[in-house]
């Protein structure tokens, strides 16, 4: 069975050299330990309504209220040099990015947005210029919205052959440069905020698990078949990756889980239980499949 990379995104501000106040450096640290930040196209770049590019499920849910979007956001489209110079400065080693499958390829499938790519070929070749090692997320949780809209994205596994294609163009395009890949963000934050909360798009949910009034979805079954889709998405994408492309571009694939720890309330069997039960639940329910290759029974 292949290894399965699992991203580890570290969010320390170290100096290149003298401590922090609470005395850790780069030193007590081991060789080759990466330093890095994280940011998702739609958190950074901003430029929704330029050179090409069409709403995602984000800027649909921002836009359905008053409050804040991402129109603007870092406007890291028009300024990725001063902020690749600035992660120069703070002595990253790398930058863990995404691209966004909107302004790549428009209509979800078919032809390349050209001032899309050059952008984001423009991004990974800076980074490269001040050695800051790229690390590329393909879905960050901003699905086209004309996907949505034709089939109901993660609820149906039409979606499976849309991010494989859209994968493959990224492989084709900027696999040279960029060595290290992860499918998908978080996919069990995804499945049960976005389709059992309803608290990120695309707002699905029903009573009386949902958080939030949503118009459609069913808590009790969509979480299970869009987790189910991304699994099957990730296979596609890993596969189609170390056939075509590893050989010659000697990167490396995962996915990016979410994970944080557990520990019982109290020494009662009752709590341990619980504990147990709540791993099973949050972080077992999607490391379970990708490690052992099937949904554990119980």
């Amino acid at each position: 069975m292949e290894h399965i990379l699992f991203l580890l995104t570290i969010f320390l501000g170290l100096a290149l050299s003298g401590r922090c106040n609470n005395g850790y450096s780069r030193k007590d640290f081991p060789e080759g330990f990466i330093f890095g930040s994280s940011i998702s196209a739609f958190q950074w770049e901003g430029a929704i309504n330029e050179d090409g590019m069409t709403p995602s499920i984000w800027d649909t849910f921002v836009h359905s209220s008053s409050g804040p979007n991402g129109d603007i956001s870092c406007d890291g489209y028009h300024k990725y040099k001063e902020d690749v110079r600035l992660m120069y400065d703070m002595g990253l080693d790398a930058l863990r990015l995404s691209i966004s499958w909107s302004r790549l390829i428009p209509s979800g499938r078919g032809p390349v947005n050209p001032k899309g790519l050059r952008f984001y070929k423009n991004l990974i070749d800076e980074l490269i210029r001040h050695g800051i090692e790229p690390h590329v997320t393909l879905y960050h949780n901003d699905l086209p919205q004309a996907l949505e809209d034709e089939y109901g994205g993660w609820i149906d596994r039409k979606i499976i052959d849309d991010l494989t294609a859209f994968a493959d163009v990224c492989f084709r395009e900027f696999g040279n440069t960029v060595k290290f890949w992860s499918t998908i963000n978080e996919p069990n934050i995804l499945a049960q905020v976005g389709y059992d909360l309803g608290l990120i798009p695309p707002r699905h949910c029903s009573p009386p698990f949902g958080l939030v009034n949503c118009s459609k979805g069913n808590s009790s079954t969509e979480p299970y078949i869009v987790l189910h889709n991304m699994f099957l998405a990730h296979a596609s994408t890993a596969r189609l990756y170390n056939q075509k492309y590893k050989d010659k571009q000697n990167g490396s694939i995962g996915i990016t889980c979410f994970a944080y720890g557990m520990v019982p309330f109290s020494s009662s069997k009752e709590d341990e239980i619980a504990t147990q039960r709540a791993k099973d639940f949050y972080i077992g329910w999607v490391l379970h499949p990708l490690v052992f290759g099937d949904f554990k029974k119980t």
